[in-house]
């Protein structure tokens, strides 16, 4: 009887570590994924900051060429504001689609103004934030890319009740606005 009570346990332990281990496993790969999110979300951010920091210095040079275009210059600098006041991803995202249009739309003002266009301390704090921008293209489509391996893997069997189990969410992906489908117009 004991033996047979030893070959129950042993099969019961045996059973319970083989569906154990995959379940494991799968969570620590999506703890991981989740964590690549945040990092990824992170890399924006850093980049986001970066654009933030050189706005002001941009808006300072363009003001003094183009004063008359004040409106456009005010609508970047309350764009930053709201960038600055967001609080969740989504608003962050909201906020940062409605400064890279309001900056598109500053770029235009900038080339109706040729003085400016040579003044070399312009030239060095658009070809910052030209990079700036093109750094956070790439931030966006790698965080894209970690929120598309995260989400189907949370979706996948049997990874998909191991995630609603431990109360996983969804990532969310950047999208970019509808505004940003269309380019600016420019006139001469």
């Amino acid at each position: 009887m004991k033996k047979n009570m030893r070959s129950l346990l042993l099969i019961c332990a045996l059973v319970y570590a083989v569906c154990m281990l995959p379940g494991c496993s799968t969570y620590n790969s999506l703890v991981a994924l989740d964590e690549g999110v945040k990092e990824s979300w992170a890399q924006i951010e850093t980049q986001l900051q970066r654009r933030m920091d050189l706005i002001p210095n941009y808006v300072e040079t363009v003001k003094g060429y183009a004063a008359q275009e004040k409106d456009v210059l005010v609508k970047v600098t309350e764009a930053r504001s709201k960038v600055a006041g967001a609080g969740t991803i989504p608003e962050k995202m909201d906020a940062n689609n409605q400064l890279t249009s309001a900056l598109s739309r500053l770029m235009v003002v900038v080339e109706k103004y040729p003085d400016l266009k040579s003044n070399q301390n312009f030239l060095r704090l658009q070809d910052e934030l030209a990079g700036t921008e093109n750094r956070i293209a790439v931030a966006r489509k790698r965080y894209n890319e970690t929120v598309k391996e995260f989400n189907t893997t949370m979706r996948s069997f049997p990874a998909n009740m191991i995630a609603s189990s431990f109360k996983f969410k969804e990532a969310t992906y950047f999208d970019a606005p509808e505004s940003a489908k269309t380019p600016p117009p420019v006139k001469f």
